[in-house]
């Protein structure tokens, strides 16, 4: 198939089309997955459920990250009978978004991790965060979280960092949006870089404004983009050229 962008020095390329169609004529095997589908809650046009997607998206990778909410996911819980579930993250988005007066306002979204096959067999790297509290070096100490199993005595040593917690703050694209469900690049690249090895290749089968692409290219990935409407491959092509220029 032709491309509709290519970059090869980056390894960043962009098809047009229905990800069930082009997928599979890519004949290829990533290291992940990360999906942002059509949750279908409203009536626009676009906002429709791509039936099939997950199990197709299986056979390409063992590890996906998908965006959606808790509705979504419960009544699409039966596509995902191909995956098992390892754990979510919340994006608190700051400002949310909807219009409903008798709910919460809603300003987060889920983004849950799949896999296939043997957990061990799955890459997982945590990112870590800068910690700047009191140093928690310890000495012969034994876990105290019963309810998690309890673990031997060990020694700790604070390296000033701490694992990346499960709840990302990042706000909304609102400046030279792209994409009305765009995604901020700071909330994909701890994913990325999480279930994506350096030099890995990550798939998207809903590239929209081609966030994705852009976070794996700045963590040093690869990434393949699939879009359905001209309208934002067009808007991802400049945006990729210009990252192009960028690094050129």
């Amino acid at each position: 198939m032709k491309p509709y962008f290519e970059d090869r020095d980056t390894g960043i390329t962009l098809y047009l089309g229905d990800m069930r169609e082009v997928l599979p004529a890519l004949d290829l095997q990533a290291d992940l997955v990360l999906a942002d589908p059509p949750y279908a809650e409203t009536s626009l046009a676009w906002d429709q459920w791509p039936e099939g997607w997950p199990a197709l998206a299986a056979t390409v990778a063992s590890s996906m990250w998908c965006f959606g909410s808790m509705r979504m996911f419960l009544q699409q819980r039966d596509e995902f009978a191909d995956w098992k579930l390892s754990q979510d993250v919340v994006w608190e988005k700051r400002n949310g978004s909807g219009f409903a007066k008798d709910r919460f306002r809603r300003v987060h979204e889920v983004a849950t991790h799949w896999y296939r096959g043997e957990w061990r067999d799955v890459h997982h790297d945590v990112p870590r965060t800068a910690y700047s509290g009191p140093d928690k070096s310890a000495r012969g100490g034994s876990s105290r979280a019963a309810h998690t199993g309890r673990i031997g005595a060990c020694t700790y040593v604070d390296d000033g960092t701490r694992l990346a917690r499960s709840v990302i703050e990042a706000g909304t694209v609102r400046y030279q949006r792209r994409h009305p469900t765009e995604k901020p690049v700071e909330l994909l690249t701890p994913l990325i870089s999480y279930a994506c090895p350096p030099g890995g290749l990550v798939v998207d089968p809903f590239a929209g404004s081609s966030s994705t692409l852009d976070a794996a290219r700045q963590s040093g990935r690869r990434a393949i983009g699939i879009e359905a409407d001209e309208r934002y491959c067009e808007a991802a092509a400049r945006r990729l050229s210009a990252l192009v220029l960028d690094i050129a």
